[in-house]
């Protein structure tokens, strides 16, 4: 079967292994804010006489060619009894709420509920100018939390929101760093790409409206590739700001993102914090879900193939999938529930890896300062 996003390869680390839970997965439209909505994807721990197995239909880059997705995740199934971490996933500019529905399955199938917005003005067949994804991602972000917090019936019952994740690809990257504390420097107002909106002032650092968008209930962050360092977004006063427990993953010849500004990002930030570095990988590394069949053609609307926005040049996508799955349990289960994951993230003895299989990794770690 073409397009499958649950996946796990032979030589996968131990935790990108399916969890013991079924899996449902529901749609619901959440209002954020006066006029803004999102329409959200959220995966969940299932009732155990569930039967597996769902299509998503969505579009691939171009934002016009149809694709189906096929998953384990069952279609408004029961949910689970008992209590759920929420983990909040965030798509990139653009992207949409399947983009990283591979990583969505793994963690409910391991226990946790997962809500992954369109974020309006983001998405493949809605891109509105770029600073309106500057402003609203950290909004975004908090206010899915906040959505889900309301929620109502079995599945409110089983969301637990006050200890919760946030994993962002890219643009969901650049928000996780605001909303985990990295307030703008007073340059980043100044980036060619936002024009004359002054709203953007609310995330400089130092700022009450900056501090007023922190939330206690935020435990853990996994930027994957995040923006903005490159363009001068963060200044060190305010990287320093960032306290929020991290695991950064990157590829060390991404030409979106820039290596070497995310590396300054786990130097200058001031959690505890980890960077897991995929060699000679592109802007790509670890997020996306293997290109589907659809992308491989060349594309009228786009000039280039749909493809290179899933794949990567070096690394295959399914393997660096599995690599993300494994780390991301183990750094969701250690901040998130407490489990006894740490020795799961030392990058000297690659627990839960077979002989040979961390090729190409790094692993960085720094205490909080």
């Amino acid at each position: 079967m073409q397009n499958r996003i649950d996946l796990i390869r032979p030589d996968a680390p131990e935790l990108a292994a399916r969890g013991s839970h079924l899996v449902g997965v529901t749609t619901h439209e959440f209002e954020i804010s006066a006029g803004r909505s999102l329409t959200t994807e959220i995966w969940y721990p299932a009732h155990p006489e569930t039967l597996p197995g769902t299509i998503y239909h969505t579009l691939i880059r171009d934002g016009v060619t149809p694709t189906t997705l096929h998953g384990f995740a069952s279609r408004d199934a029961k949910p689970a009894q008992g209590s759920a971490p929420l983990v909040v996933i965030s798509h990139g500019y653009p992207g949409n709420r399947f983009l990283l529905s591979h990583l969505a399955e793994s963690l409910a199938a391991k226990g946790y509920v997962v809500a992954a917005p369109d974020h309006a003005g983001s998405t493949y067949d809605d891109q509105q100018a770029f600073g309106v994804t500057l402003l609203n991602r950290p909004l975004d972000q908090r206010g899915i939390i906040d959505a889900v917090a309301m929620l109502g019936g079995d599945l409110g019952a089983l969301v637990e929101c006050s200890n919760v994740g946030l994993i962002g690809y890219s643009m969901g990257g650049y928000g996780a760093l605001v909303f985990g504390g990295a307030g703008l420097s007073a340059a980043a107002l100044n980036h060619p790409r936002i024009g004359n909106d002054t709203a953007l002032a609310m995330h400089l650092a130092g700022s009450d409206s900056h501090a007023a968008l922190r939330d206690p209930r935020l435990k853990a962050i996994i930027p994957i590739g995040p923006w903005g360092n490159a363009q001068g977004i963060w200044d060190a006063a305010g990287l320093a700001q960032m306290d929020t427990p991290m695991l950064m993953m990157a590829g060390t010849t991404d030409d979106i993102s820039n290596y070497a500004a995310m590396r300054g990002v786990f130097e200058g930030a001031s959690g505890e914090r980890y960077l897991l570095s995929f060699q000679n990988a592109g802007h790509n590394a670890a997020a996306p879900y293997p290109a589907p069949t659809e992308s491989w053609a060349m594309s009228d609307a786009l000039g280039w193939p749909p493809f290179e926005h899933y794949a990567d040049a070096v690394w295959d996508t399914l393997r660096m999938n599995n690599i993300a799955q494994h780390f991301a349990a183990a750094f969701m289960g250690l901040h998130l529930r407490g489990e006894a994951f740490s020795s799961y993230l030392d990058g000297m003895t690659w627990q839960g890896f077979a002989p040979g299989t961390n090729v190409g990794l790094t692993l960085e770690h720094k205490p909080a300062r």
